[in-house]
Formats: C-alpha cells, sequence, structure tokens
C-alpha cells in the first residue's frame, strides 16, 4: 500500500532516504509540468531540483504542511522560485551554486516525453475538473476567481481540484 504524502514526509524527518525519493517520483512530473509552462526547458529542470531541494530543507526544519497532498505546496515552492530566478536573472547559475551541481544537460526527451504524459493524463479528467486544475495549477488563478468564472461556489472548485489532482497524480503513477 502506498504511503500518503504526509507519511513520507514524517519518514523524511526521521531519516528515510528513500521516503523523500519516493515523495519525489510521485509530483516530479506535476511540478515539471507547471515550470516547463512557464519558462524554458533549462530553466525548468533547474527550478525543479531548486523546488525539491527546498522542500527538503522545509520537510526536515518541520516546516512543511500537514496534509493530504504535497503537491499545492510543492507547486507554490516551484512559483515562488521561478519568481525568484525571475527576479534575479540568473536561474542556472543559483541552482548550480545552491545545489553544488556541474552544469549538466537536461534530457530533453524525457522532458517532452514527461509533458506528453501530463497532457495525456490532463485529458482523461471530465472537462469541468480539467478546466478548474488547469485555472488553478497553471494559471495560478484564485479559486474565488475560478468559482465566478464557473459558475459555481468556491468550495466546489476546491474540491474539483483535489480530485483531479489526486486522479492525475494516480494516472501518472501507472504510467511509471
Amino acid at each position: 500500500m502506498a504511503r500518503t504524502d504526509e507519511q513520507l514526509m514524517a519518514a523524511t524527518r526521521r531519516g528515510e532516504a528513500e521516503a523523500f525519493g519516493e515523495l519525489f517520483a510521485r509530483h516530479r512530473a506535476l511540478v515539471l509540468a507547471y515550470l516547463v509552462r512557464r519558462c524554458t526547458r533549462e530553466d525548468a529542470a533547474d527550478l525543479l531540483a531548486e523546488t525539491f531541494a527546498a522542500a527538503l530543507i522545509a520537510v526536515h526544519d518541520g516546516r512543511a504542511p500537514r496534509g493530504a497532498t504535497a503537491a499545492p505546496w510543492l507547486l507554490t515552492i516551484a512559483r515562488n522560485k521561478r519568481f525568484d530566478a525571475h527576479r534575479r536573472g540568473r536561474v542556472e547559475d543559483s541552482a548550480r551554486r545552491r545545489l553544488a551541481l556541474e552544469r549538466v544537460e537536461p534530457d530533453y526527451e524525457e522532458l517532452e516525453a514527461v509533458g506528453m504524459d501530463v497532457e495525456a493524463a490532463l485529458s482523461t479528467l471530465p472537462p469541468a475538473d480539467r478546466a478548474a486544475l488547469r485555472a488553478r495549477v497553471l494559471d495560478e488563478q484564485p479559486y474565488e476567481d475560478i468559482a465566478r468564472d464557473m459558475d459555481t461556489a468556491e468550495p466546489a472548485v476546491r474540491q474539483r481540484v483535489s480530485r483531479a489532482l489526486r486522479r492525475l497524480r494516480t494516472d501518472l503513477e501507472k504510467q511509471r
């Protein structure tokens, strides 16, 4: 039985390195797809590394949220890292410096495959769930605005996004 994100974060805090690896594997495609839509592929690869490095530090420091899924939290970190990088204008240098890595060329075929997997998984979602997820995660719209645009209640939009994220994660895990 697969552990929940909260269980994986607790295990990471206890020193189980493979638990964070599982969390990374579970959410990598979603975070990468979010970043690829907003910056170059090279920058997306660097920001993905920065996002998960920051998440690991937050988990160890006890600053990670407690809850059912880490996806919204990770996407928030990714968004903030992207904003920070934009302000600095030096994404590549910052990521390499922060993670003490040498320059590595990203695997564009893998990035393309991940993007295609995410798009395929998105296409299986019910249209209203897909629209809510795209508006919230990809377009970064507030729930209130999405609810108004969809002519529905804000809790219903939150439920649609949550349901879509769960299904997307399940579909992407099956593809591995």
